[in-house]
């Protein structure tokens, strides 16, 4: 698998306030969106602004992995110890802690080795 970028943990780190931003922003729009069972119009539109944000995320080299927009779960494409991974965060966490290989998802989740740059 090849990304456009792979991150450090310091480069995502640097990056996840306005990856905090845009998550809250994919959050509160898909909860105003589910709340709008009548309106199909409205509907739409609230779902073109949550896949504008998605790709938001893209452009920057991350990846939305929430897909009941509950929690909010982005993945930073990195390479620790010469594997590429996936550097994890969650919106309720105050920082970027874990990474997981690529095959294991979010099950897999482990500490980031200390000593990564």
């Amino acid at each position: 698998m090849e990304f456009a970028r792979l991150f450090t943990p310091y480069e995502a780190a640097k990056t996840l306030p306005l990856v905090r931003r845009i998550v809250e922003d994919i959050l509160q729009t898909a909860e105003r969106y589910r709340s709008l069972e009548e309106d199909a119009a409205e509907r739409e539109g609230l779902a073109e602004v949550i896949e504008e944000h998605l790709e938001e995320l893209e452009e920057i080299g991350c990846f939305y992995k929430d897909w009941n927009y509950s929690v909010g779960l982005v993945d930073f494409p990195a390479r620790i110890d010469g594997e590429i991974v996936f550097l994890c965060w969650r919106s309720d966490e105050s920082k970027l802690s874990f990474y997981h290989r690529i095959e294991d998802g979010y099950a897999g989740r482990r500490p980031i080795p200390r000593d990564s740059p």
